[in-house]
């Protein structure tokens, strides 16, 4: 069979082109984060000195990534918990259904996590006959859409109240002409609530693990993961490698960073911490690794695994917020995305890389310092060296490499398009040939270039002298 390429170029095109709203308050409402963030980051004089303690913690947890993992399950299964280990997304998916299977558990409720929509958990549970419900809002919304999360931390950014109030009415049965925010909001609340209340099981992600302590941190803003852990008698957690940090008091910083960075607020609503399981109940932890190892070991893609998971990269990037996250078909979309799908399957995910104007602004708001922009870069010298850039898109940019890298042979291009651009006719430059002029019009050519005007000036200049 062959392999499905992600066509990210006829993905966002379809998200710009599908109406006149969509793209507009997705860009909206992402730059509007960015800018929360901004404000509420200029308000901390310390704030760069948070990020730089922040990617160190994560650079030595990381170097040495093997003591503070065993440390965390050793600490966390003192307190009670079952720790289970996971080498990929098969083993974590059959370990969860064989807890679930073990206790007779038909349905659950899960709150968001993105590393079992890394493992495609709930698809594979809800083949096995397990009925799964999304807590989260967000994440319930796309789920009765027959979607993955659109974005790391607001999965439903993509959707308008419009879009909601329809989608409800069809799933839920509400009113398809009520689009107010807290009218939908109270309905899913009322549909969900029975759901928890028969859940056998709690599933929950974590936002860090303590290896001090063997407890672990969840972040939410609706409560709902504290409902999964709190109401059920079984609670299980998925754990990836990564989110380990060594001590309690490492965790202020990345608290102080984590929502600021993601939506301009000083702290999620709830910050729920974890340590064992509570009275008459069962914890189980799934420490998880699915390709993180194989990551860790990239030279210059490590840092990656520094990721919290705020996205604040996605919210500044100018790509993103024009083409959307479901065009990157991918758990993990943005400037994030595009440095991590890669790690999954280079082919499946070439075009990724080259879905970014390499502006850095990335680079800039990440909260733990990760290189994004230049291991997007980089990404695009790996993709070459495999052999995966379409041939086209090649000897197109090898023969741009050979015009631009002779000065002489470029100002003779340069006379010859000023000449020849004229007189080439309409339906030669806006052919389907030329990707370029699709979305835009064609430039015209100064009559005067820079160059000729500085020669010209500098001689002037020098006459005068």
């Amino acid at each position: 069979m062959k392999k499905k390429i992600v066509n990210i170029e006829k993905n966002s095109a379809d998200f710009i082109n599908q109406d006149s709203i969509h793209e507009k308050k997705h860009d909206e409402n992402l730059w509007n984060a960015r800018l929360k963030r901004d404000r509420i980051a200029q308000s901390i004089p310390e704030w760069e000195e948070l990020k730089e303690l922040a990617s160190k913690i994560k650079e030595h947890t990381l170097s040495h990534l093997d003591e503070y993992v065993n440390r965390f399950a050793e600490n966390a299964s003192k307190k009670g918990a079952v720790v289970h280990w996971a080498r990929d997304a098969q083993e974590h998916n059959e370990i969860v259904y064989n807890i679930l299977q073990e206790r007779k558990v038909t349905e659950i409720i899960k709150s968001k996590s993105m590393l079992q929509e890394e493992c495609e958990m709930s698809s594979f549970l809800e083949s096995k006959g397990i009925v799964v419900t999304e807590s989260d809002l967000g994440e319930r919304i796309q789920q009765l859409s027959h979607q993955p999360p659109a974005h790391i931390v607001m999965p439903a950014i993509e959707k308008t109240t419009e879009d909601i109030a329809q989608l409800f009415a069809k799933t839920i049965g509400t009113d398809p002409n009520d689009t107010d925010a807290h009218s939908l909001n109270e309905a899913m609340r009322n549909n969900a609530r029975p759901k928890f209340l028969r859940a056998g099981a709690g599933m929950t992600g974590a936002n860090f693990a303590i290896a001090e302590t063997g407890t672990f941190v969840v972040c939410t803003n609706e409560g709902n993961a504290d409902i999964g852990a709190s109401v059920p008698p079984l609670h299980i957690a998925s754990i990836g490698i990564e989110k380990i940090i060594p001590k309690v008091e490492d965790l202020g910083i990345f608290i102080r960073l984590l929502s600021r960075s993601a939506l301009g607020t000083p702290a999620t609503q709830y910050t729920s911490h974890f340590t064992g399981p509570r009275k008459n109940g069962e914890l189980h932890i799934i420490i998880t690794d699915n390709g993180r190892s194989d990551r860790l070991g990239m030279e210059d893609f490590w840092t990656s695994l520094k990721c919290i998971r705020c996205g604040a990269c996605m919210n500044t990037c100018p790509v993103y917020r024009r083409s959307g996250g479901l065009s990157y078909e991918s758990t993990y979309s943005g400037p994030i995305g595009i440095i991590l799908s890669p790690t999954f399957d280079l082919e499946k995910y070439k075009e990724l890389p080259y879905h970014s104007t390499l502006c850095g602004s990335c680079s800039d708001v990440c909260p733990v310092k990760i290189d994004i922009s230049d291991q997007i870069y980089k990404w695009r010298q790996l993709v070459v060296d495999k052999g995966y850039m379409p041939s086209n898109r090649k000897y197109a940019l090898e023969a741009a490499g050979t015009v631009f890298g002779h000065p002489h042979l470029f100002r003779t291009m340069e006379t010859v398009a000023e000449k020849a651009l004229p007189m080439v006719p309409d339906f030669l430059i806006y052919s389907s040939l030329n990707p370029w002029t699709q979305e835009r019009k064609m430039f015209s050519m100064a009559k005067n270039t820079f160059r000729d005007w500085y020669i010209k000036n500098r001689k002037e200049k020098n006459d005068k002298y």
